[in-house]
């Protein structure tokens, strides 16, 4: 039996079985069994096929964006309208065949946009390139999915479960959850809170599926199952995701209201350009980046040239970003801007930066 039968036999038992207080444990070590075999899946296969066209694109710029969605949902147009870069854009499927990137430049920042093929169902057991755009997609910083406005929510589904399938996570925070494994003790079971999914015979059958049985385990939030399987396994991808809905101008403006006030959500039409700069103020929000001036002793401060940082960036991290010795012969910083008590305001390496802030770096 191979990897894929038992996935699929594993997912119909799930579907089948009553969730209640008695089958817990059981579907809790079915959906450990489950993580277990995708994971044996992505791995690359021992015999290597002849190599085809490069996927892999090198990462430039400030920030780093995938579009994902199935073929034919305006991608390459979208690609084509918002970079100076032609993605060939045709009204059959799987007009785009490899990664095609191109450059966004907005706010001085300068965001790489990378136009993935189309992605179709069973995309994550290798279907259609799928692994291959799946892992392309894992490098980005945020994830666009393009959605056909007039195939409803089907598009959106499908799509969501491929990712989840290969350890991508659209939306949601990292569980706080303590796990580290031990030599030896046994298992060291602690929870913070009172939990309603989870109990310590449950982690213990789940810990046991991955042989572990020594291990220091503290919950500090009421996570489920799942949850604590993404901690253990360990390299899911916790990332941003945009739900963009193309083709609204063939919808009714009711259908568009509801669509628009999703959350996470833009709604936009390639053919006819409408709300595309609302798209990038919206993923500019996503991207979590922020401008940051420079401004020499006794000059204005340059506005034309901006560092682009991300949201949280320190003075230090500014420092390493124009030179990386200029942290050790810092002195202190004047900084103008909203992140200041008053302006000028004299700061340390500690400071934490804002957008639009002005710096001026003083030397030893």
């Amino acid at each position: 039996m191979g990897i894929l039968e038992k996935i699929a036999e594993i997912e119909r038992e799930i579907a089948r079985t009553q969730k209640n207080k008695a089958t817990e444990y059981h579907l809790g070590l079915l959906k450990a069994k489950l993580a277990k075999y995708r994971a044996q899946l992505l791995e690359p296969s021992k015999s290597a096929g002849a190599k085809g066209e490069g996927f892999d694109v090198m990462k430039s710029g400030d920030a780093r964006v995938a579009l994902i969605g199935f073929p034919s949902v305006g991608k390459s147009t979208f690609l084509s309208l918002m970079t100076s870069t032609a993605s060939e854009a045709a009204s059959y499927e799987f007009t785009t065949l490899t990664c095609i990137p191109g450059v966004i430049e907005y706010k001085g920042a300068n965001i790489q946009l990378l136009d993935l093929p189309g992605i179709i169902e069973g995309a994550a057991q290798g279907k259609g390139r799928g692994r291959q755009v799946i892992a392309v997609a894992r490098t980005a910083d945020v994830v666009i999915m393009m959605l056909d406005a007039t195939k409803g929510d089907v598009q959106r589904e499908l799509l969501e479960k491929e990712l989840e399938s290969v350890g991508i996570r659209l939306n949601m925070a990292k569980p706080n959850i303590y796990f580290k494994p031990k030599k030896g003790g046994g298992l060291s079971y602690n929870s913070t809170v009172p939990l309603t999914h989870c109990s310590e015979k449950l982690v213990q059958l789940i810990l046991h599926e991955y042989k572990i049985f020594n291990a220091e385990v503290l919950f500090r939030e009421d996570s489920t199952p799942d949850e604590f399987i993404d901690v253990i396994v360990g390299n899911r991808v916790y990332m941003p995701c945009l739900y963009v809905y193309n083709k609204v101008d063939q919808i009714s403006i009711e259908e568009v209201d509801r669509l628009a006030h999703r959350p996470n959500s833009v709604v936009i039409s390639c053919g006819m350009k409408l709300n595309l700069d609302y798209l990038l103020e919206t993923l500019w929000e996503y991207l979590s980046l922020i401008c940051i001036y420079t401004k020499k002793r006794g000059e204005r401060p340059d506005f034309n040239d901006a560092i682009i940082m991300r949201r949280g960036a320190s003075v230090e991290h500014v420092c390493h970003r124009i030179h990386r010795t200029l942290a050790s012969q810092f002195k202190y910083a004047l900084v103008w801007g909203t992140s200041t008590k008053y302006s000028p305001q004299r700061v340390g390496l500690t400071h934490i930066m804002e957008h639009e802030d002005v710096i001026q770096i003083v030397k030893k």
